[in-house]
């Protein structure tokens, strides 16, 4: 072969190589698609204002942080990176020939050099291979050697990375992408992981750690402090001495795993709404398969500073409740305009064995808490006034199980009280007897539709319903006291912005405003709580306590004209407290974060009275209570209460309970078995499933099995009241009409 023909050959092998080359290099973007593009291995929880207020990790199979401008990077870890990689990095196109050609002698002397691998080629190399496969020369990272070709095109792709993005972005793409130690990439995992602190604050001697883990990031401690000083060494920050001690705290930073999967002060909501926002993402990816939705932060509506001072709050006062076995709690607080959730206080952390079950979700006994309800839908029924007398005595009501034998809290009794009285001191046989009025499944019907969570009829729970047998969450109680708050309107409350729902009417606004004016009655308090309790706040906010049965749950919920505050505190075991009551429990927590939210106190404190309520002077003839201004829904105002049997309810079913269940005996004939029905009502009208039977305060009914609804009603045909049973044993044939027999 001539040297033309030679000449000729090698020119061919030169195209067919930059061809080649080029075929290989990386598809350049910009700089803004990659940092978009960049996935983290956790997800962000934001409050109203976009402050970072929780992270959770939802990638196992990688741990990388947020992405990190270049500006909050640590002065010292730029220039120690750049010294360790990249020592022309600022004055270089892409490719450091001088390097290059060092790399090429060495080779030729069978010495060991550092590389010619730039790090906008490292860069290019994590871009195209992906953060994961990513190959450093000389690294762990390094799939495998590559050959001329590889390195030609990692050289052409540096060159146009360089043509279009700026050097800074380079930097900071860089060291955001870089795989570190294990499973850590990304400088923001990395400085969280083992330093326990953000990327701006990496001293130089960290920042020499860091710089030594992009070349041998599984080396030992030895190894990397040994590369480490080199690097200090090379910024001139240290001496034999310095390495000494540079080998200590690198043994000491290399086991460290302090990047928790969960880190923040809104744990229990970040879950519930990053869940939601994942599943969001997972049925976008179905729709689009090729795609992956990257993990944007989510948005709340809580507040963060009010978030905090709601964990320190509750934590310190669970630590001065030391020695009571009180160790969880919760805290919401509701915006009453919205619906807006501006703090959610799950658990108790560190204090309690059940940091991670979401208190302020879970069902636990109402306790007390409902009785607000219950009056408020006797008063709206005319069947109560604030000012009327009811018995506080020992009761023995017949229900379909035996006698229901209610207690009060202190196991003593007040005689004739008032509503106002009952209501505002905590009276339970007061409440039982108004429930007596009202019917467990129409009070049942009446806590559904304010949103609490009720999973049976009130049949099912019979008149202990009014001393708060049913299960609720705190943050359905909080919402249900904000309807109060808002003159009976209520909707569901909201944990993100723009998710609020109109408000509709849950409860009448009149007897709404009665019930409220009750709660921030100090006085109306004072025969169980005293003048002077912890409920007497400045502001004169509307707060009710409650206890639920043996001391397991204690409550205290409130509201003023801008919020609705709810507490628990407990165990998430279920055991009892002790020595707890509703001043000592969840009363301080409350009563402190109302004071935190009114500052200079409630501007609004005096609603708006509805049309259709009127104060009248009310006296009592038999001195019960003090003379006093009464509120009234209009028509049932008293300027006088001559004696003690008052109650203004009338028209109630005596008898058969609510619930029962009746029996048939087989071995009598059928039309020998009769239900005695009774009434207070001396005109009532008798009506099962829909026939009459009846009239009159007593009537009697031969029984057929099944469900049925017994109703009272008025001469107009008006439905006074009504009970549900249900009657059992063998079916037989139904007669014609049903025989029935008034007295």
């Amino acid at each position: 072969m001539g040297q033309v023909e030679r000449k000729m050959a090698q020119n061919a092998i030169a195209i067919i190589l930059i061809a080649a080359c080029a075929a290989n290099a990386w598809a350049i973007g910009t700089f803004e698609q990659e940092k978009k593009a960049f996935t983290s291995s956790e997800s962000l929880l934001l409050d109203r204002h976009g402050e970072v207020i929780h992270r959770l990790r939802t990638d196992n199979s990688v741990r990388r942080g947020q992405w990190v401008a270049l500006a909050d990077i640590s002065p010292a870890l730029r220039t120690a990176m750049v010294l360790s990689e990249d020592k022309r990095f600022y004055e270089h196109s892409g490719v450091d020939w001088r390097a290059v050609s060092a790399a090429a002698w060495g080779n030729v002397l069978n010495q060991r050099t550092r590389g010619a691998s730039t790090l906008s080629m490292q860069l290019a190399s994590l871009v195209e291979d992906g953060p994961r496969k990513g190959r450093i020369e000389g690294s762990p990272h390094d799939t495998g050697r590559r050959n001329i070709v590889d390195k030609a095109g990692q050289a052409i792709s540096a060159t146009l990375l360089e043509r279009t993005w700026r050097k800074d972005h380079i930097l900071e793409a860089y060291l955001n992408l870089v795989p570190f130690r294990g499973e850590l990439q990304g400088i923001d995992a990395l400085s969280r992981t083992l330093f326990g602190k953000a990327a701006h604050g990496l001293d130089e001697r960290e920042a020499a750690i860091t710089a030594a883990l992009v070349r041998a990031p599984n080396a030992g401690a030895k190894a990397v402090a040994l590369r480490a000083c080199g690097v200090l060494k090379a910024m001139q920050s240290a001496d034999g001495a310095h390495c000494d001690a540079v080998l200590a705290f690198t043994e000491a930073a290399l086991p460290r795993k302090a990047f928790a999967p969960s880190d923040g002060i809104a744990p229990h909501l970040a879950r519930q709404l990053l869940k939601i926002e994942l599943q969001r993402s997972s049925t976008q990816a179905a729709i689009q398969p090729n795609t992956l939705p990257a993990q944007k932060p989510v948005r709340s509506t809580l507040d963060a500073k009010l978030q905090r001072f709601a964990n320190q709050t509750l934590q310190q006062h669970l630590q001065e409740l030391q020695g009571r076995n009180v160790e969880d709690g919760a805290v919401v607080v509701i915006d009453n305009a919205s619906g807006d959730v501006l703090a959610y206080v799950g658990s108790s952390g560190e204090l309690g064995d059940a940091r991670e079950v979401d208190q302020a979700s879970a069902l636990r006994q109402a306790g007390s808490t409902l009785k607000p309800f219950l009056y408020a839908q006797a008063i709206a029924e005319k069947r109560l006034t604030a000012a009327s007398l009811v018995d506080d005595s020992a009761a023995q009501i017949p229900t379909a199980s035996g006698l229901y034998i209610p207690q009060n809290y202190d196991r003593s009794f007040k005689g004739w009280v008032s509503v106002r009285t009952a209501l505002g001191a905590s009276l339970n046989v007061p409440a039982v007897r108004t429930l007596v009025m009202v019917s467990p499944d129409a009070f049942a019907r009446q806590l559904l539709a304010l949103g609490l969570p009720l999973k049976n009829e009130g049949d099912f729970y019979g008149y202990s319903l009014a001393l708060g047998s049913a299960d609720v969450s705190l943050l359905s109680l909080t919402n249900a006291y904000r309807a109060l708050a808002n003159g009976g309107r209520c909707s569901a409350p909201s944990l993100q912005p723009h998710a609020s729902a109109a408000l509709k009417d849950c409860l009448d606004p009149k007897a709404s405003f009665i019930v409220s004016d009750i709660l921030r009655d100090p006085m109306a308090r004072a025969r169980t709580f005293g003048t002077d309790s912890v409920l007497a706040t400045r502001i004169n906010a509307a707060v009710k306590t409650g206890t639920s049965k043996d001391m397991r749950d204690n409550w205290a919920i409130g509201y003023s004209s801008r919020f609705t505050v709810g507490v628990w505190v407990g165990n998430a075991s279920g055991a009892s407290m002790w020595d707890v009551s509703g001043t000592t429990g969840a009363a301080p927590v409350w009563a402190a974060l109302v004071q935190y939210l009114h500052p200079r106190g409630d501007v609004q404190a005096n609603a708006a009275i509805p049309a259709g309520v009127v104060q009248v002077a009310t006296q009592y003839t038999k001195a019960q209570e003090a003379s006093r201004n009464e509120w009234f829904i209009a028509g049932t105002e008293q300027a006088v209460i001559a004696d003690d049997a008052t109650l203004t309810a009338t028209g109630r079913i005596l008898q058969p309970a609510a619930g029962s269940i009746i029996a048939l005996d087989p071995d009598i004939p059928p039309q020998r078995q009769r239900l005695q029905l009774l009434s207070d009502q001396a005109n009532g009208q008798w009506r099962i499933s829909g026939k009459p039977v009846g009239q009159g305060s007593k009537a009697q009914w031969m029984p057929w099995p099944g469900r049925h609804v017994i109703e009272l009603m008025d001469a107009r045909g008006n439905v006074l009241d009504e009970v549900r049973i249900e009657v059992r044993g063998a079916a037989f044939k139904k007669p014609e009409r049903d025989l029935a027999s008034a007295k």
